[in-house]
């Protein structure tokens, strides 16, 4: 109670007295890359980006003989194409569990978190592009008494 304000004009000119937000720095490491792990299902993706031509290797083959589809391709590149760094960065990833829809998502979730370790500017676009969310869907467990997660046995009434 020692201190007493005067009204919104006081805590205006204190608000303004604050120290102003320092930007955040690029997180690199001493080869230039940024780091970042991806999840999405169960698969795990550890992913490095780095200045380049837009070379994805995704373990150890190129990302074209890797995911066949192009669906798949698409899905990895639409963080590139979110904040128009298409053909900048070469994406070098190791991938692990799940199929190839649920790494797919895992290694486009890993990209965006490293793109913004690399750029941190570019925080707000992805996000708003719910690219730095996990996907948490994942497959329900079978429950015992039942066929499958949900589906009975045929009921009978005879």
């Amino acid at each position: 109670m020692a201190e007493q304000h005067q009204g919104l004009d006081s805590l205006k000119s204190m608000q303004s007295a604050a120290a102003p937000v320092a930007e955040a720095e690029p997180k690199l490491d001493a080869q230039g890359r940024a780091y970042a792990t991806g999840k999405r299902k169960n698969a795990v993706s550890r992913v490095w980006i780095k200045l380049g031509k837009g070379k994805i290797t995704v373990n150890g083959r190129d990302s074209q003989v890797y995911f066949a589809r192009p669906v798949l391709r698409m899905i990895i590149n639409q963080p590139f194409a979110a904040v128009n760094r298409v053909g900048q960065y070469d994406v070098i990833c190791s991938v692990t569990g799940g199929g190839l829809s649920g790494q797919a998502g895992a290694v486009r979730h890993g990209i965006s978190k490293a793109l913004i370790n690399f750029e941190p500017k570019l925080r707000p676009t992805l996000k708003t592009g719910g690219f730095l969310t996990r996907d948490s869907r994942v497959v329900e467990r079978k429950k015992y008494g039942k066929m499958k997660a949900r589906r009975s046995f045929q009921f009978s009434k005879r």
